[in-house]
């Protein structure tokens, strides 16, 4: 039995969430608010970062990089090639190397220069607020902060935008795992409104085919209370 600690709109633990439904993975979901930095989940991951993968009796996989390391290989391992929906790492050592380097790019670069920061200002204070006990003050986002953020947006839309008038799937001829990372950091983005769409013509089309996977449905069910996505979020042909 596999256990994922995860948060809704985390967007490592989606691209995770993401992995584990397209190698045909049963598990177990368990939330955590990871910025409160409870004594219970620092004891499972010192490092107080999500997500991370209980595998019962066996391991405990703390972080996305590791996770995806450990799907990918135990697949090979395994035999399961005939289950998955997506090969994580497809092709030739080469083609491989590449889909980690964009894996890298979405998870590190896109997650640090606009996934964080949006979750920072546009969900854990509203979540934080709704969760305590006691009255808790509003919290305005720092505009400076959210300029920042749709100005690298756009940058990150422009470099899908090439890539996928080059190839077919961000890293390639055949879907991968940086499709799946990429489009799990849009999800989040665009459950809080901020990924203009309209100004970035190829990325959304390569997003809706990623989108309409089975393996995404999940996704597009999940709900924070006090944040409405917008109307087209769930919608297969926005």
């Amino acid at each position: 039995m596999l256990k994922l600690t995860h948060f809704r709109l985390c967007p490592l633990s989606r691209s995770i969430r993401l992995a584990l439904a397209e190698c045909d993975q049963a598990f177990d979901l368990e939330e955590e608010r990871a910025w409160e930095w409870r004594a219970g989940f620092l004891a499972l991951n010192p490092s107080g970062e999500l997500p991370v993968l209980e595998i019962q009796g066996e391991a405990v996989l703390c972080g996305a990089y590791s996770i995806i390391e450990y799907l990918g290989e135990a697949n090979d391992a395994d035999g399961l090639q005939e289950r998955r929906r997506l090969r994580l790492f497809p092709g030739s050592r080469e083609d491989r190397a590449e889909v980690r380097r964009l894996v890298g790019w979405f998870q590190h670069k896109f997650f640090g220069e606009v996934s964080r920061e949006l979750m920072a200002e546009k969900v854990q204070p509203q979540v934080s607020r709704l969760m305590s006990p006691v009255p808790v003050a509003g919290h305005t986002p720092n505009p400076a902060v959210l300029r920042a953020v749709r100005a690298n947006m756009r940058q990150h839309l422009s470099y899908i935008d090439y890539l996928s008038d080059q190839r077919r799937w961000l890293a390639g001829e055949e879907p991968s795992f940086a499709d799946l990372a990429a489009a799990a950091h849009l999800s989040t983005a665009d459950y809080l409104g901020e990924v203009p769409w309209m100004e970035h013509a190829n990325a959304k089309a390569w997003y809706s085919r990623v989108k309409s996977r089975p393996s995404f449905r999940p996704l597009l069910g999940d709900k924070i209370p006090g944040i409405a996505p917008p109307p087209h979020y769930a919608d297969l042909d926005f």
